[in-house]
């Protein structure tokens, strides 16, 4: 049985619109908030496995941000009236294909909004350690693939281009974060 598929790059989905302290003020169409920079939200998973590796999307080219570039497991605006683990839990479903809630989302680090989040407040989790497998949405991601931290790190020294701004800054301000929290949970004992 096959699940929906979403189109990317909906211009008229209804998201919250936020004043600088994440606080709804109100709502406006995809296009709108994009083209007038409005702070908005998103939420991104990072999925680990259990050695450490990061699960990455490249982004379907019909994105109206970043298309074809590098980013989180799965990332996506929150829907007017909806809640940061939930649409961390509904992208994981959309974009990857995840539905098992067995593990916890663990929040990392919430990044504000500014000029490479896109202007959006972004809530980001990692989820883990899981190995997939994954049924990817083509309409939302080109391919998937694990890559380590110094694969991480040289993919963003060489190709900078080639990864969307959140992810860049995310990895650049907390990338020890990242590699300790999906190594120490990988680690524990069942």
């Amino acid at each position: 049985m096959s699940r929906p598929r979403p189109v990317a790059a909906d211009l008229s989905e209804l998201f919250d619109v936020v004043d600088a302290h994440d606080r709804v003020t109100g709502q406006a169409p995809r296009g709108e908030v994009h083209a007038k920079k409005v702070l908005h939200r998103a939420t991104h998973v990072l999925v680990h496995d259990a050695g450490g590796k990061l699960f990455l999307q490249r982004r379907s080219l019909g994105k109206d941000t970043f298309p074809g570039c590098w980013d989180s497991s799965c990332s996506g605006h929150l829907d007017a009236g909806e809640d940061y683990p939930d649409a961390a839990r509904r992208e994981l479903g959309e974009e990857i294909g995840w539905h098992d809630v067995s593990l916890p989302l663990r929040p990392l680090v919430k990044l504000s909004a500014c000029p490479e989040t896109g202007h959006e407040f972004i809530q980001v989790y990692l989820l883990g350690p899981i190995a997939g497998p994954f049924d990817l949405n083509p309409a939302e991601i080109i391919e998937g693939r694990w890559h380590s931290p110094a694969e991480i790190d040289a993919l963003i020294a060489e190709h900078p281009g080639q990864v969307a701004g959140a992810l860049r800054l995310l990895w650049s301000r907390h990338r020890a974060e990242m590699i300790e929290a999906s190594l120490s949970v990988a680690k524990r004992p069942a």
